[in-house]
């Protein structure tokens, strides 16, 4: 019997133990290349049920995905045995990092256990997995605790079917496991349970410590701690993009924040990721955890040196909520290595808690909110990865390279396309560097070559350069940004491509096919091709990422291109001082620098300077963001929303001018901030359906894909999928991928596998 899936890792093997001898059969279980293979033998009915409980009865880490059964000879065999792993070319689905398990927290608290206060209590059901196997089968050799040798009474459980750490390869004990140490410069290290008491202390008393977690370092400090939090804010050049706090339990949580059943639930989840709430008043969080943001990033411990730096009972009070937030410097990857952590973090970190068992492969924490009463993922990574995407159609062996903001990979083959961690933004070479190694370590778990190599279209994306200088003889196909955007939201969603959809494709920047910059796009589309139904109509871009970086610049654009004077009055106009104000005068009237753009995340930016909220952005998507939650509150009391002009013609223009016009005219009538933000957002929740009303009318399909990292906005994802809703469509929308460029990858793989050489 060959049993495929994920079932490696995740108490497949002694489940099957337990079962062939409660049934009284013999043979025999092992690891191998393909998934698990079983050899059993014994009365029909029995082999019937064993056969039965596999499929329906496994683990709940487990997933199987397919059984397999043939009949050997007989053996004559007397028991039932767990063999040795068996060797070859790897193909099975590898378990992501686990939260510890209930029943190892419980031994963790009691002071009668052996494990009381054991910082690295794992057991079959919970603990690392992804970040610390560097081969398969997986096996303790196969991992970065094949240095630490088993202590005898470790052994006997690990031997022993009937104990819950029967065969888990991440099994140890005080005498035998990883050990914690403290670094303070200038004072002598410190190690095990006196390291994580000093470790508390120093993070009751405002310090800011480097923490090494499951998938790579933390910068940690107590989150009500004023000082604390602006310091580290400003050593990590962070600007006012919110940190993440973590809770010891869902209690303190609720203290933090407004939680809903499903909010709960995803953060009780154990791939524990980070769930984005609506934040109380409370003095739990000083106000440089989230300048100027009323959602707070919230999770629960996953480790157990998070819920030992909480304390145990009779340990010294600490910090209720610890800013957690990822240690890397601006730009770079979280940081997995001891050296590199006390070298990359030493101008942020006043302190280092590490220890020795090696993090092979870097894994940040994943991000997720509500919306449409839906997970909306914003970043997909540990707990998540590198769990497989079901594909509609076949792939042949292909790695797609993702773009170059928000980068994720992905390898696929046959019906699964396995997507990698979070990579970060490709503009850093140490960035680059841990893409390499990432697409090398998930090529050997998956048991993928890649026969084809897939990228963006995009001429200068450095993706897409890196596909091009490592093919070699290998064959690289190159996708449409907006495309592989609208395609993503297909696979995930199950959509065989046999029929077209129509196509939301809502984000900041992408090229496109006129080279133009594109990101208010609507498509036809399938995999194997698309047809631009409809966009945003151009205004000019001035100065490229400046105008990125400085959304009033983009709102001159656009009051510009709607024929409104820049009034002195307006929020925008006065943030840009009179020689800005000129130079951006003579970039639009000659085009100097001026690209065109038909973004939808540039006019979000837009619309967020020209209603006061934000001018000048310090990192992506931030005006956009405050603009969001203003205007969430406000929906109440907006009345009528601004209407888009709609022109006809192939391709439709879809006209932004009436909107910002409107909306100028109510900023100095002095409409509130929080009210423009509502009916902006109204107006392109109406757009949405109108332009899906009038194509259908015209012949479009009735099914409709929203992506692009504009619909990371769960405010607007709500409106459109209620709206979309009502008017009779089928809605595709992300809940298992990001909509961002962090599912381009998968999109790329499925457009790949439908579209000619």
């Amino acid at each position: 019997m060959q049993v495929r899936g994920l079932v490696q890792g995740v108490g497949f093997r002694p489940f099957v133990y337990a079962s062939a001898r409660e049934l009284g059969l013999s043979g025999s279980v092992a690891n191998g290349p393909d998934g698990v293979t079983i050899e059993v033998e014994g009365s029909p009915p029995a082999l019937a049920r064993f056969t039965e409980r596999i499929r329906s009865d496994a683990p709940p880490l487990a997933a199987v995905t397919e059984v397999t059964v043939s009949q050997i000879p007989c053996s004559g065999g007397t028991g039932f045995t767990i063999a040795a792993s068996q060797g070859g070319p790897a193909r099975t689905l590898v378990s992501p990092d686990i939260a510890t398990c209930d029943d190892c927290l419980a031994e963790l608290r009691d002071p009668a256990d052996r494990r009381y206060r054991h910082a690295f209590i794992s057991c079959t059901n919970c603990g690392p997995r992804f970040t610390v196997i560097v081969d398969l089968p997986y096996d303790r050799p196969a991992t970065t605790m094949a240095d630490l040798p088993l202590c005898a009474t470790c052994a006997g459980e690990y031997a022993d079917p009937a104990d819950r750490r029967f065969h888990a390869q991440t099994v140890a004990c005080r005498d035998c496991g990883p050990q914690l140490r403290l670094h303070r410069p200038g004072a002598p290290d410190v190690s095990g349970d006196a390291a994580l008491a000093a470790t508390r202390e120093l993070l009751a008393g405002g310090a800011i410590v480097a923490v090494k977690g499951l998938g790579g370092y933390h910068l940690a400090c107590a989150a009500d701690d004023e000082t604390a939090v602006a310091g580290l804010r400003k050593r990590k050049d962070r600007g006012d993009k919110p940190f993440a706090v973590m809770v010891r339990d869902v209690p303190t949580a609720v203290a933090l924040a407004v939680l809903g059943p499903v909010e709960r639930e995803l953060l009780s989840d154990p791939r524990r990721p980070v769930v984005l709430l609506r934040r109380r008043a409370t003095d739990l969080v000083a106000a440089s955890v989230a300048p100027q943001h009323p959602d707070l990033g919230v999770m629960l411990p996953y480790t157990p040196v998070h819920h030992l730096l909480f304390g145990l009972p009779g340990d010294p009070p600490g910090p209720r909520a610890l800013v957690m937030t990822s240690g890397n410097l601006a730009g770079e990857p979280i940081v997995i290595d001891d050296g590199a952590a006390l070298d990359r973090l030493a101008g942020i970190a006043e302190a280092w808690l590490s220890h020795d068992r090696p993090i092979h492969v870097p894994c940040d924490d994943s991000v997720v909110r509500l919306a449409a009463g839906v997970q909306l993922p914003v970043r997909r990574s540990r707990g998540y990865a590198p769990m497989p995407i079901a594909l509609p159609v076949p792939v042949r062996p292909t790695l797609a390279v993702g773009g170059d903001l928000k980068n994720t990979f992905a390898v696929g083959d046959g019906r699964f396309a396995w997507l990698s961690a979070h990579v970060g933004d490709m503009d850093d070479l140490a960035t680059q560097q841990a893409f390499e190694a990432a697409t090398e370590h998930l090529a050997t778990l998956t048991g993928v070559r890649p026969e084809l190599l897939v990228c963006d279209a995009h001429p200068g994306y450095r993706s897409t350069a890196w596909a091009r200088r490592h093919a070699g003889d290998r064959e690289v196909r190159k996708v449409a940004h907006h495309h592989a955007h609208i395609a993503s939201a297909m696979a995930e969603n199950g959509h065989d491509g046999t029929t077209r959809v129509l196509g939301f494709a809502f984000d900041g920047t992408g090229y496109g096919a006129d080279c133009a910059v594109w990101g208010g796009e609507v498509l036809v589309a399938d995999y194997a091709g698309y047809e631009r139904a409809a966009h945003l109509a151009y205004v000019p871009l001035p100065g490229g990422d400046a105008g990125v970086r400085n959304p009033c610049r983009m709102a001159l654009s656009h009051l510009r291109a709607a024929g409104v004077d820049w009034d002195p009055r307006l929020p925008c106009v006065a943030a840009c001082d009179p020689v800005e104000r000129n130079l951006m005068a003579r970039q639009l009237e000659t085009g100097v620098a001026c690209a065109p753009t038909s973004s939808m995340g540039r006019l979000f930016d837009a619309m967020s300077s020209l209603a006061g909220v934000c001018h000048r952005v310090a990192y992506e998507a931030e005006a956009a963001m405050r603009f969001e939650e203003l205007a969430a509150a406000a929906l109440p009391e907006a009345g009528a929303p601004y209407r888009f002009g709609i022109e006809t013609g192939v391709p439709r223009q879809l006209r932004a001018a009436p909107v910002v016009a409107a909306a100028a005219a109510d900023v100095l009538a002095g409409t509130p901030a929080e009210v423009i933000a509502a009916r902006f957002h109204l107006a392109v929740a109406d757009l949405v359906t109108r332009t899906a009303v009038a194509l259908r009318a015209a012949g479009a399909p009735d099914t409709v894909a929203l992506s692009g990292g504009v619909f990371l906005n769960a405010l607007l994802t709500t409106l459109c999928v209620r709206s979309l809703a009502d008017a009779g469509f089928r809605v595709l929308r992300h809940s298992r991928v990001p909509p961002s460029d962090a599912g381009l990858a998968l999109g790329q793989l499925v457009v790949a596998a439908r579209t000619p050489p």
